[in-house]
């Protein structure tokens, strides 16, 4: 997904704080508050505001074929999915950020607007060349402070390539790697979903 230009993540440019405005250090409720009525989307920690970059059609594609491959094996059940529109606070590290993609079982809120989740059970990121460090490394390490989170998942833009972390007993991450004719199994909400589902039209050009 997108990344914060935060110093202290590597590999990361600084970029323009949101709107323009003068370096200063923000709260999370200035940075709720901002968001809210901003264009684009931006990430917030440490204090500070940082916006996040746009995609490609091909992230774009994959992107939409993981919140409709979600949608279709969680119908009917108490999980559902939600797209990269959804916030997500990690009250452990402070980052407000949003992923590709996510489900949660019993969405807790931030606040009555609903549009920050704290528990997601499965995250998705489509990766880019310019935030592929990002998303295996910093983000990564973010995300495993998320009590409730039992997947994640990177997908590849560039061939058929699925990484699955999944999140073992003793808190340990295992790795599956996964490509074409095989399944997807998330442990986090027990739904099967084919790799090439992923994929679908992002390879016709």
């Amino acid at each position: 997904m997108r990344a914060p230009a935060d110093p202290s993540l590597p590999g990361r440019a600084i970029l323009a704080p949101m709107n323009a405005m003068p370096a200063k250090k923000w709260t999370p409720e200035e940075y709720l508050r901002a968001e809210r009525s901003a264009s684009q989307k931006h990430e917030y920690f440490g204090g500070g505001i940082f916006a996040m970059a746009g995609c490609t059609e091909r992230h774009d594609t994959i992107t939409a074929n993981v919140t409709t491959a979600l949608g279709n094996a969680l119908r009917g059940g108490a999980c559902r999915p939600h797209t990269s529109d959804m916030r997500i606070h990690l009250p452990a590290t402070g980052l407000y950020t949003c992923s590709d993609g996510l489900v949660v079982c019993g969405a807790q809120f931030t606040d009555q607007t609903r549009d920050t989740l704290t528990n997601p059970a499965v995250i998705f990121e489509v990766l880019s060349d310019s935030t592929e460090g990002y998303d295996r490394g910093r983000k990564f390490d973010n995300y495993r402070s998320i009590l409730s989170l039992m997947d994640y998942v990177l997908v590849s833009q560039h061939e058929v390539l699925v990484e699955h972390f999944v999140r073992q007993e003793d808190g340990t991450w295992n790795l599956r790697v996964l490509r074409t004719g095989q399944r997807l199994r998330l442990s986090g909400v027990a739904i099967e979903i084919p790799v090439e589902d992923l994929y679908l039209w992002a390879f016709d050009q």
